[in-house]
C-alpha cells in the first residue's frame, strides 16, 4: 500500500509495522518474514519494465508457492520457504497472503473504479489481509478484532490514496471512485492539469472525512491490544489521523506538495498515543 511513511509504516501495501522500535521483539522476526513476501509480490506488480503478462506469469508463481506451502512441500524460494514456519507458527491462514496477491493482480490490469464500493473491494485484498496477519501474529484474533482491524486498514489505505492522487495519475491509475468525480464535477483533465479547483478541494474534504470516520471507528483495536502491540496501533492510527490533517491545511491541494509525516512529528503522535494508554487504564 504506499502508505504512512515513517519508521513505523512503510508505503503502498506495507502497512506493516515493521522495524518500529514499538513492536515487541519477539514478534518482529516473524513480522518481517511477511513484509518481505508481501514487498516482493507487490514489485512485481508496480516495478520495472515487465510487460502486464510477465507480471502476471510472476504474481502466479507466488500462487504457485502458496500452494506447495499448502501441501506441505518445500517451496522453491527462500522467501517462501522461510514464510512457512512463520505461517504454522503463527496459524496465519494462506488466504490471507493469496488474497494480497490477487490485489495486486488487479493492480496490473484495472486502473479505475466506478464506486466506492469497488475502491473498498480492493482495500479488503490490498490492505486489510495485512492486519488479519499482525493479529494472528500477536494471537489477537477474535471477530470483534478483526473487523476493527479491518477498518483501520482500508482507511489506511484510502489515506493513502488520497496522497498520492498525482502519483496516481502518473501511472494511470485513478483511485477516486468515478460516480464520485461526477457527483462533484471533476474530470480526468482537472487531474491532469494539477490544479485543485474548488470542485476537486470539495472531492477531496468528502473522501477524507469518510477516510476520517472509518479510521476512528476502528481506533478502539489499539486500546484494547496489550501493551506495545496497542501503542504500536495507536501510533499508526494517529498518524494517518495527522496525515488527513495534513492534507486539509494544504486546502486539498496535493498536486503540489503530498502531505507526509516529518520527523517532527513523531514526538506529538507518540505522545498522545502513550497519553491514550494510560487513560485506558486509569478508567480500568
Amino acid at each position: 500500500m504506499k502508505g504512512i511513511t515513517s519508521q513505523h509504516t512503510v508505503e503502498h501495501y506495507e502497512n506493516f509495522p515493521v522495524g518500529s522500535f514499538l513492536l515487541p521483539k519477539q514478534y518482529r522476526p516473524a513480522v518481517a518474514v511477511v513484509y518481505h513476501v508481501a514487498r516482493y509480490a507487490d514489485d512485481l506488480a508496480d516495478e520495472g519494465h515487465a510487460s502486464a503478462s510477465e507480471r502476471l506469469a510472476a504474481l502466479d508463481e507466488c500462487s504457485a508457492e502458496l500452494q506447495r506451502i499448502e501441501r506441505g512441500e518445500t517451496a522453491l524460494t527462500a522467501r517462501f520457504q522461510a514464510l512457512a514456519p512463520v505461517a504454522q507458527r503463527y496459524r496465519i491462514p494462506l488466504q490471507l497472503f493469496e488474497d494480497l496477491f490477487c490485489a495486486f493482480r488487479q493492480d496490473v490490469v484495472k486502473n479505475r473504479y466506478q464506486n466506492f464500493g469497488e475502491v473498498i473491494d480492493y482495500c479488503r485484498r490490498s490492505a486489510n489481509p495485512v492486519g488479519r496477519i499482525l493479529l494472528h501474529i500477536f494471537d489477537q484474533t477474535d471477530a470483534r478484532q478483526l473487523a476493527l482491524s479491518d477498518g483501520i486498514c482500508s482507511a489506511l489505505q484510502l489515506v493513502n490514496f488520497w496522497q498520492d492522487v498525482a502519483i496516481d495519475w502518473q501511472k494511470d491509475r485513478v483511485y477516486l471512485p468515478q460516480d464520485d468525480l461526477l457527483r462533484f464535477a471533476v474530470t480526468e483533465q482537472d487531474l491532469a492539469n494539477g490544479i485543485a479547483t474548488p470542485a476537486f478541494k470539495q472531492l477531496m474534504h468528502f473522501q477524507c472525512d469518510r477516510t476520517r470516520r472509518m479510521l476512528r471507528a476502528g481506533s478502539p483495536l489499539g486500546v484494547q491490544l496489550p501493551g506495545r502491540v496497542g501503542l504500536e496501533i495507536r501510533t499508526i492510527v494517529l498518524a494517518a489521523d495527522r496525515v488527513l490533517s495534513k492534507i486539509h491545511t494544504a486546502q486539498y491541494d496535493v498536486f503540489n506538495a503530498r502531505p507526509t509525516l516529518s520527523r517532527g512529528d513523531w514526538p506529538a503522535i507518540l505522545w498522545q498515543a502513550l497519553k491514550t494508554g494510560i487513560t485506558k487504564k486509569t478508567a480500568t
